[in-house]
């Protein structure tokens, strides 16, 4: 990580004809993952493994998943085999993102476009890959600023602290998320662009009273994200969040403020312009900025 600030700009989006096919190529996957998921769904009460993989084998190779499929850097063989992995190894746990096999089916297909986006860049291998990256952002310098206008913390690092969190939690369990917190408070400048944007459209729209929009997880490394999957948590690999390009935001905890169908709108409709690709895991939302979303950035040193 870097002190570096950031200066923006927000520019028209002006898409190349190559790129607007790419987007409608993603919309028209997007729609296909929909219908999968809907015969899935009329199998029953949920599809066992085998349904699944039977079903996904023959669907996967379609034309309306080969758009997507076969851009991804590993093309589709690749890729198919790495969705049915996902599905194979599915366990169900409480701590699992993906509350039910339908569930983990919609991630990691849904997942696919972010490799699709992000799935050349080389990833963060070890935590001190991330901490070592000059062009992740700080997010605490950024803050102090005045410059990141969504909410966050940090992981509690000491026996302390997470007694402290604790004690919080049992006195005030609605004050915050039920989140660990970020591991790493850094970002790519895309993404922070883009988090500030969904931050400020979320506070124009929200219920008065609502808090801010609330980051749980940025960059990691690829270690982490196995321990995470170790845990039982639906953190697959190739991931955004492994290159610095995504991030999860909190969306169950707004409900007591009635504003979490807001937020849904809000990343729907950003989606919707192109921007991001959004995955709905349950407490948290997953969000991936698309390259080249049309954002002007500039990079200043920090005055220390």
């Amino acid at each position: 990580m870097t002190g570096w600030l950031l200066d923006v700009e927000s520019v028209a989006d002006d898409l190349s004809a190559g790129a607007a096919r790419r987007l409608s190529d993603v919309a028209v996957y997007r729609q296909a993952v929909t219908d999968v998921l809907a015969e899935l769904a009329g199998r029953g009460r949920g599809p066992s493994v085998a349904v699944a993989e039977r079903v996904l084998g023959r669907r996967l190779r379609e034309p309306e998943f080969a758009f997507v499929l076969s851009a991804t850097p590993s093309g589709p063989d690749a890729a198919i085999q790495r969705i049915l992995r996902d599905v194979r190894s599915y366990r169900p746990r409480s701590s699992n993102s993906a509350g039910d096999l339908a569930a983990m089916i919609r991630i990691t297909l849904l997942t696919q476009i972010d490799v699709l986006w992000w799935g050349h860049v080389r990833p963060y291998k070890y935590d001190a890959d991330v901490l070592a990256a000059p062009e992740l952002l700080d997010l605490d310098a950024l803050r102090r600023d005045g410059r990141v206008v969504f909410r966050y913390r940090h992981q509690a690092a000491t026996l302390v602290a997470r007694a402290v969190r604790t004690a919080e939690r049992a006195a005030a369990p609605s004050r915050a998320p039920a989140t660990a917190g970020l591991r790493f408070a850094c970002a790519r400048a895309e993404l922070v662009v883009l988090l500030n944007q969904i931050a400020a459209d979320f506070a124009r729209l929200a219920p008065p009273g609502t808090p801010r929009l609330w980051v749980t997880s940025v960059a990691r490394s690829v270690a982490y994200q196995r321990h995470l999957r170790a845990l039982g948590y639906a953190a697959l690999l190739p991931s955004a969040h492994c290159v610095g390009y995504a991030a999860d935001v909190e969306m169950s905890w707004f409900r007591q403020f009635e504003a979490d169908h807001v937020l849904q709108a809000v990343l729907v409709g950003h989606q919707r312009d192109g921007d991001l690709n959004v995955i709905d895991e349950g407490q948290a939302w997953h969000v991936c900025v698309r390259p080249g979303a049309g954002r002007a950035l500039r990079l200043i040193p920090r005055q220390w």
